[in-house]
């Protein structure tokens, strides 16, 4: 099976990117030398205005454009000229200390080299297409099996790690499948099967029961776990190590569990309640990991709380109050004895009873033995009152098992591969089907053999996309992995099937279903864990000597704040403008707390309307982002400046060359970033990539690692708060306009709606078709957020004019 996927891919053809910029520069490395050729003007251009200075031994910023033209077969020069023409039109090149540019000279070097740039694209384009075989991503194949099968068990952690790129896991350029993936991957399939066929075979599963406090209480000297005090199980705030584990609750098997409890705040005078957590894992040192599972805020007056896990067997949760600016209890011997933590005089919580739940997430029995087993009837109750030994069976008679299974496999592999399945397609999987059914006698082995080979073929792990306009079947897989990442449904499917989804109205009227549903609430968490790299949110973590105010609970408060604004923002096609200076937020008690905004109770997350002068509003100044653009420890305007400059304005950084060394704060105090990027910028290597990078850096520079607002750098060690560096904020744009802090800085860049636009756009083309825009993208990108200008450059209306765009809809 592994050995036809393979030849699969080493036969199909291939668009090498970056080998395709070989013969893109053997073609203008011909039309440069070509007597009386636009381009032969062009190479005097170069030599009158360039040459001086990037060329030789020792070329400016290691550019040495006599070798750029000549080194035909060189990976990566395609993209060296895309940047020289940027350079040019930039007006960076010439450098300002030269002489100037005459604007004829410059516009016909632009307008010859550009259309040399986007000819060879469109020509590379026709013939492989924009976008290179792509396969489903860890998160796509996950959703894509359990929507198929109708499960609900977590396949993604059991799946090879997606390599750390910093780009979209969804591009095919940065895809790769080696044969350890490829096991890999039979192996999630089997997993996925053995649910979805046991789930089908065996009785309802799921249970609840009721626990009192005794019930999840130790009543012994000293504990982990709650004491029983006064008819309830109790934890007091402490540091002690799986304090409010509840062996009670231990899983026996895998599974989604709920649990549901009461529970009230003791001996809390401060403001506000007493915020918990709610941590699953083995609760014991040789399994110290903990997995998060949520917090809630407890007052003197019972609440009742809910949350659901998924619980692998063995592991169990963990309450107790999580939050480190409380009074610690300290507790002798690493247990707690009962009234220990009281006699303190510390907070805690009291929990009066608990119910525990055995859910499912996903389809019901039923409904799953109906994907599997079509209408062919399977006796349940006969199976479970035989003994283990015996085998079920699928009431089909024998002469009719041929016919049966080519009718449900035609109609898996349809759904598998995201379009109907021919008669030639469907027969190698038909062959298993019938080599097992004969090895085995067992119709229902044959047939999970059969739905196996389906889930392991390359139409399955691949998009069928070929060059030219997408037919209706591969616009419906495009649209759906866009906005869901997973594979289409019924209504999507058929309009697919009826090649109505171009027809005027349908397309739009999908897209606004599409995100309106509850698979479209996924949309905003799906997009933005890559766009704003939130899933490396806990990559990190803030040195609590350092910052002891920050903890998991305003972590994930600060998540949910980008999440909560950035749908608000699409649900309300609220303008663009506002990602950058939003006059709102979404806060809860404990995260307005850690931002010092006051008159915010509660743990749910509520929408607070911000002062203009505030500091906050904005994605630029949310702890979600300034946390994943920091190391934990220390703050780089030069990270951050890079991360602002790419993610939301839309100015592509290069790498700097291997030359230049990097840029580490200055932990004794003695100077601050600003004074050592000084020294670091006088280096003109250094200083045509720094003028773009330093601004949005040195911007962001009042806020610390954990996202928290400062005055100073931190003090030298041993000394005092006072006695750190103060900040300066203060910088030029690259267009020379002065600002004088973050509010002015966040005021400018809000302005900026057009290329806010074009790079929103550009983001999500990358992220939703599997390439990034290339230099012949460029006026199309433009067009499609002009398209929406009237809007106001909306989130919503982007999204529906990014669909409707030739970007889109081909390949």
């Amino acid at each position: 099976m592994m050995r036809c996927i393979t030849t699969w891919l080493t036969m199909r053809p291939q668009p090498v990117h970056v080998a395709s910029s070989a013969w893109l520069l053997l073609g203008l490395a011909g039309a440069l030398t070509a007597p009386g050729s636009a381009y032969a003007q062009q190479l005097d251009f170069l030599a009158e205005h360039c040459l001086d200075c990037h060329s030789g031994s020792s070329p400016e910023g290691g550019l040495d454009l006599e070798q750029l033209a000549s080194q035909q077969s060189e990976p990566g020069n395609y993209e060296r000229w895309v940047r020289v023409y940027d350079r040019v039109a930039d007006g960076e090149m010439p450098p300002p200390d030269t002489s100037p540019l005459e604007p004829p000279v410059q516009q016909a070097f632009l307008r010859e080299l550009g259309g040399w740039l986007k000819s060879s694209q469109l020509q590379r384009r026709a013939e492989w297409g924009r976008v290179g075989p792509r396969r489903l991503t860890n998160l796509q194949l996950e959703r894509t099996l359990q929507d198929l099968l109708g499960i609900d068990i977590p396949l993604a952690v059991h799946m090879p790690e997606e390599p750390r790129t910093g780009e979209y896991t969804t591009l095919a350029e940065k895809q790769s499948l080696s044969h350890y993936q490829l096991a890999e991957h039979v192996k999630i399939v089997d997993l996925a099967l053995d649910e979805a066929f046991a789930r089908s075979l065996t009785a309802d599963d799921t249970w609840r029961k009721e626990l009192s406090a005794a019930d999840i209480a130790r009543t012994r000297t000293r504990t982990r776990e709650p004491e029983l005090i006064d008819g309830e199980a109790v934890v007091w705030s402490g540091r002690l190590a799986f304090y409010g584990r509840l062996p009670a609750i231990t899983a026996r098997q895998d599974g989604w569990y709920r649990v549901t409890f009461s529970a009230r705040s003791l001996k809390h005078a401060g403001p506000g309640g007493v915020w918990c957590t709610v941590r699953s894992g083995k609760c014991v040192s040789s399994a110290a990991q903990l997995s998060w599972v949520g917090s809630f805020e407890a007052f003197p007056t019972p609440g009742e709380f809910s949350f659901e896990a998924w619980l692998p067997a063995g592991h169990m949760l963990e309450i107790r109050p999580g939050d480190p600016t409380l009074k610690q209890a300290r507790f002798a011997g690493g247990q707690s004895a009962n009234g220990e933590g009281g006699a303190q005089d510390v907070p805690g919580l009291a929990i009066s009873r608990l119910t525990l739940e055995r859910i499912h997430r996903g389809a019901s029995d039923a409904d799953i033995r109906e994907r599997l087993f079509g209408p062919h009837p399977v006796d349940v109750q006969a199976i479970t009152e035989r003994a283990k030994t015996e085998r079920a069976t699928v009431d089909i008679d024998s002469a009719a098992q041929a016919t049966a299974a080519h009718a449900l496999m035609s109609e898996f592999a349809t759904r598998a591969f995201r379009r109907p399945a021919t008669s030639e397609q469907l027969q190698p999987y038909l062959d298993v089907f019938d080599a097992t059914l004969q090895s085995s006698g067992s119709f229902i082995d044959a047939l999970r053999a059969g739905y196996r080979a389906i889930l392991c073929s390359a139409r399955f792990m691949y998009f069928h996309e070929p060059p030219g306009p997408l037919d209706d079947y591969a616009l419906a897989a495009r649209l759906s992995y866009w906005l869901w990442n997973t594979l289409p449904d019924e209504e999507l499917s058929q309009l697919a099937s009826q090649s109505r989804l171009r027809e005027p109205g349908v397309l739009a009227q999908q897209v606004e279903r599409m995100l309106q549903s509850d698979r479209g609430q996924r949309f905003v968490v799906d997009f933005a864990a890559q766009w704003l790299e939130l899933q490396d949110i806990g990559f990190t973590e803030p040195d609590p000597r350092l910052y002891p105010k920050f903890d998991m609970i305003v972590q994930h408060a600060m998540l949910d704040e980008t999440h909560h604004f950035l749908q608000y923002m699409l649900d309300r096609n609220l303008p663009i403008s506002q990602l950058i200076d939003g006059r709102f937020t979404f806060l809860n008690s404990r995260l307005a707390s850690y931002y010092g905004i006051d008159g915010v109770s509660g743990d749910a997350l509520q929408r607070v309307e911000l002062e203009e002068s505030s500091i906050r509003g904005g994605l630029l100044a949310q702890g979600a982002v300034l946390k994943v653009t920091a190391n934990g420890t220390s703050t780089s305007p030069v990270v951050r400046g890079v991360w602002v400059s790419e993610r939301l304005l839309g100015c592509p950084i290069p790498p700097p060359p291997a030359s230049v060394p990097a840029i580490e704060p200055d932990i004794r105090g003695a100077e601050t970033i600003r004074q050592q990027l000084a020294k670091h910028r006088s280096d003109s290597a250094c200083s045509s990539c720094h003028v773009k990078i330093d601004p949005p850096g040195f911007a962001l520079e009042n806020f610390d690692a954990a996202g928290a607002w400062r005055d100073r750098y931190p003090a030298p060690r041993g000394g005092k708060a006072a006695s750190g560096l103060p900040i300066d904020a203060s910088a030029l744009l690259p267009d020379g306009t002065p600002f004088a802090n973050f509010l002015e800085f966040r005021a400018l860049q809000a302005r900026q709606a057009q290329p806010l636009a074009e790079n929103l756009v550009s983001h999500l083309i990358s992220y939703g078709t599997g390439a990034k825009p290339e230099f012949a993208d460029r006026q199309e990108i433009a067009s499609i957020a002009t398209a929406t200008r009237e809007d106001d450059y909306g989130l919503r209306s982007l999204i529906h004019a990014i669909a409707a765009s030739t970007l889109f809809l081909e390949n």
